[in-house]
């Protein structure tokens, strides 16, 4: 998985448009091969991004727990503990 596409589910307050759209366009970008789409794939690149984003917010939508809102906030500096953990020479 991309290290860059962040879990969306179960937060307080809920992942927003922005959060979103990143997370599709780094699937995106991953599965294509690359950051920038060349003009002739520009369309296609566009279009695959729109809907994986549109189908992502259904799955963030539809998805339940019993598990209480996890806070960004904490969540950032639990990630930030494991990759100095990971990267600690």
């Amino acid at each position: 998985m991309c290290r860059s596409i962040r879990p969306l589910n179960n937060f307080e307050p809920p992942a927003t448009h922005d959060e979103i759209h990143a997370a599709a366009l780094q699937y995106v970008r991953k599965v294509g091969g690359s950051t920038k789409p060349s003009a002739a794939n520009q369309v296609a690149f566009d279009q695959a991004v729109k809907i994986i984003e549109s189908a992502t917010r259904d799955l963030v939508e539809a998805l339940v727990t019993t598990a209480p809102p996890k806070n960004r906030e904490t969540e950032a500096i639990k990630a930030r503990a494991r990759a100095e953990a990971r990267y600690a020479r």
